[in-house]
């Protein structure tokens, strides 16, 4: 239990990177979009040599044992693909898109985790699927039209609540949160009527 709240805390971390842009834009300190694009791209980058390293060579850290779980010992690590899904949709799109996206990862996962049993389902239950919809919207509705940020907020919902599974590989969540939720941002903005 300790662990998971442990992995809560560093997930909710992450919405650091969404402040730090803006506050640096709103005090016009010069991190433009480009540069934080970087900033997110080396994050990334870093994280996957760091995945190279433990899967590949061997790099045992006694952090890995703390925020990993026993199903990723052999497989690409949650952080590393919080971090490619973060990279990716602060590369696709602008921040009005990709901060919420961000920020819905960052936050709501971890919440939607909190009223969950933690067991593995195909699809979560109600109360997940509403808290995670709940949270999501409410993370929007401060960077999109109310539309839109409904419409991401189900995509982040949908990510989050049914378990995409790959042949025999399950497709975590911190890959898909944020990338379903700025593409159905994306697409609400350019073709429903706001």
């Amino acid at each position: 239990m300790a662990d998971e709240l442990k992995r809560r805390l560093v997930h909710a971390s992450g919405s650091g990177l969404v402040a730090l842009y803006l506050l640096a834009d709103y005090s016009e300190v010069g991190l433009t979009w480009a540069g934080f694009r970087a900033l997110m791209i080396v994050l990334a980058s870093g994280a996957l040599v760091l995945e190279f390293l433990r899967l590949r060579v061997g790099l045992d850290w006694r952090l890995y044992d703390v925020l990993t779980r026993e199903y990723e010992q052999d497989n690409p690590a949650a952080y590393a693909l919080y971090l490619i899904s973060m990279a990716a949709v602060v590369v696709a799109f602008g921040p009005d898109i990709a901060l919420p996206a961000m920020l819905m990862l960052a936050l709501g996962d971890p919440i939607s985790g909190a009223v969950s049993d933690n067991t593995l389902k195909r699809v979560k239950p109600p109360k997940v699927l509403g808290t995670m919809f709940l949270v999501s919207t409410l993370i929007a509705i401060p960077f999109l039209p109310i539309t839109a940020a409904l419409v991401a907020a189900l995509g982040a919902t949908i990510a989050d609540g049914v378990t995409l599974e790959i042949r025999t590989y399950i497709i975590d969540d911190n890959l898909t949160i944020p990338i379903y939720a700025a593409c159905l941002a994306f697409l609400a903005l350019r073709f429903v009527p706001l």
